[in-house]
């Protein structure tokens, strides 16, 4: 039977199991969308309003549903294009197939006018340099990005081959892989036989042979488990660092926190992989952590990192004073950042079923446990104070302090990258049942409404939430309303919440100057115009709300997330409230005030709220709400 290679490609990404393909149309993918005409629209294609948005969806999807999310582009300025959602894939270790489609440059032509009518020109299309229209050099382009696997398909006969070797190697390396399809060559016709290529795959039992062969074992050694167990058991001061790795060993990671009465800190990609109600939760760690999971780290003599990859080595324990223990399925993963005595390689789940009955709990005394729990409660207890903080006009860590106990059971959060990361990562207690995830290693911009679009692609019946900067949302964030306006009805709960931090500035680079550099704010580069996002979602017909006072914020919120679809919040926001570090000092704050007073525009605002903030971690128990004289 001579099917076209173009349908071909599609019927494998159906045996795949692939349900949704997001992309943006073009020429060079002109025979595969006549294709996906023919084929009743199978897998579905979801257009983006620009090819980056669509890499972005495609990882989002991939992120909260586990698995392959596709992504689509033509030629050169599409595939250009795709490039910051791929290395958001490749950095935080996700599957993600992108099919990126060249055209022909016989019809397109040079960039100076000739003909380019050889047939090299035609067979070389996919490796220019720039000399013809609309054509890069792919091989160079992708190569650092999909290292781990990109072919281009030039005859029908390579296509199963090609296809099936990318997919098993985004599953089995969780990275981003390249599949490059010319369109003359979507339009040929292969005579292989029907059964001969649609056997159907198993993305978690493919054929070995097609897996690189370098991939790690599953299992530690039963001398390295044991080595990991003594120096565990040894500690009497454990700490626990979770990432995502650990996120399929729940139960495992509460089982030996509990035996070696440690405390348990998350990488921000770790968020959703513990409950934070548990008392020894200390919540997230890093620049934008809580103060508990600073003390954690600083203080304890032994370290246990879980699935992570953390990348700040200055809110790591200090090289000589903890010993450390690490579980990673991948022993290329970066574990220098500090001197882990066993690196154990593995699967978390498996992993700490194994270590779990050589741990020595019974021995083990509590003062270190009870310390860790009173520090997440007194720590707790100043959150709330913060939040409740007065500022012009709203608080933004009340923002998000509000939205955590209304958060529904099955939410799914996405965050973007900004002075927004603080206030979720410190304003949002996770729950069991719900998810959440950000760019957490490229940490890229203009993430947070791809991700909850992709997201409600791979759970239609959970609502999705996106907290984004009004610079991110300025970025694409608009853009991407149009999307989910669009397919609003494919949703079963069509709720989707876009809550935007409007402070008209880009606060994260701004508070990095004063703080990083003793530099005032540079308003040409960090002042935002101020966008009317609620009006602009309401011309799209979706639910839109502007918060201007602190009272109205709840319901606010509660409006939102009780629409009948897709719905925008704009909280406006004081600039001056900082993001501070959980190590902040006194003496950073004043080296800070000194560096703005001399220029600042916002210069008495900033020191009032630095001050206002910091102070609430000396105060004795107040009242939640009562504000910090002027």
């Amino acid at each position: 039977m001579s099917v076209r290679v173009s349908d071909h490609v599609l019927r494998r990404l159906r045996a795949w199991g692939v349900e949704h393909v997001f992309g943006y149309p073009g020429s060079g993918l002109r025979g595969l969308l006549a294709a996906w005409g023919r084929a009743g629209d199978e897998p579905r294609f979801v257009q983006a309003r620009h090819e980056e948005t669509s890499a972005l969806q495609a990882v989002g999807y991939a992120k909260f549903s586990g698995r392959l999310g596709v992504c689509a582009a033509s030629s050169g300025p599409g595939a250009v294009h795709l490039l910051n959602g791929l290395y958001d894939a490749k950095l935080d270790r996700v599957p993600v197939l992108a099919i990126v489609g060249t055209t022909d440059p016989v019809a397109d032509g040079t960039t100076d006018g000739t003909s380019a009518g050889s047939a090299d020109a035609t067979a070389d299309a996919t490796a220019m340099s720039g000399t013809h229209r609309r054509q890069v050099d792919l091989d160079t382009l992708f190569a650092d990005v999909a290292s781990e696997f990109m072919a281009t398909v030039t005859t029908p006969d390579q296509l199963r081959g090609v296809l099936d070797r990318a997919i098993r190697t985004a599953y089995a390396r969780r990275c981003p892989v390249v599949v490059v399809i010319p369109a003359d060559v979507q339009d040929l016709v292969s005579a292989s036989p029907e059964d001969e290529f649609t056997t159907a795959p198993d993305p978690d039992h493919g054929d070995p042979s097609a897996v690189p062969p370098d991939v790690p074992s599953t299992v530690p050694s039963d001398e390295s488990l044991r080595h990991a167990a003594e120096i565990l058991n040894s500690g009497d001061k454990v700490a626990i660092l979770a990432g995502q790795g650990a996120a399929g060993a729940r139960a495992e990671v509460e089982r030996i926190a509990e035996l070696l009465g440690a405390g348990v800190a998350k990488a921000l990609l770790g968020k959703d992989v513990l409950s934070d109600e548990l008392p020894y939760v200390t919540g997230a760690v890093g620049p934008s952590g809580t103060r508990p999971s600073y003390e954690l780290m600083r203080d304890c003599d032994t370290l246990l990192t879980i699935g992570s990859s953390f990348p700040y080595a200055q809110y790591l324990p200090d090289a000589d004073s903890a010993r450390g223990v690490r579980i990673d399925v991948d022993p290329r993963r970066d574990g220098t950042r500090h001197p882990y005595e066993v690196n154990l390689v593995g699967d978390a789940k498996e992993t700490l079923r194994r270590l779990i009955p050589l741990i020595r709990g019974a021995e083990r005394g509590r003062e270190w446990f009870d310390t860790v729990c009173a520090n997440v409660r007194r720590w707790d207890e100043v959150s709330e104070r913060r939040a409740g903080l007065s500022a012009d006009p709203i608080n933004p860590e009340y923002v998000a302090r509000v939205l955590d106990p209304l958060l529904p059971p099955d939410a799914i959060v996405a965050c973007d990258s900004g002075s927004v990361t603080t206030w979720y990562a410190r304003g949002l207690r996770l729950r069991p049942g719900m998810r959440a995830s950000l760019s957490g290693t490229l940490a890229t911009m203009g993430c947070a409404v791809p991700y909850a679009i992709g997201a409600k692609f791979a759970h239609p019946d959970r609502p999705a939430i996106a907290l984004v900067g009004d610079g991110a949302m300025q970025m694409n964030g608009l853009a991407e309303l149009i999307t989910a306006a669009r397919y609003r009805d494919r949703w079963r709960d069509p709720r989707l919440v876009v809550a935007v931090w409007n402070n008209r500035d880009l606060n994260q680079g701004t508070w990095e100057m004063r703080a990083m550099e003793g530099a005032p704010s540079f308003l040409p580069s960090q002042e935002l115009p101020d966008v009317p996002y609620a009006q602009f979602a309401r011309s799209l017909g979706l639910t839109a709300l502007r918060v201007e006072r602190p009272e109205d914020v709840e319901e606010a919120w509660r409006v939102a997330l009780e629409a009948d679809g897709p719905a925008l919040v704009e909280f406006l926001t004081d600039p001056a409230v900082p993001p501070l570090p959980p190590h902040t000092t006194w003496e950073r704050l004043e080296a800070t005030a000194a560096s703005i007073l001399a220029g600042d525009a916002d210069r008495g605002a900033v020191i009032r709220q630095g001050f206002k903030a910091k102070v609430q971690e000396f105060l004795p128990g107040r009242e939640p709400g009562t504000d910090t004289p002027d």
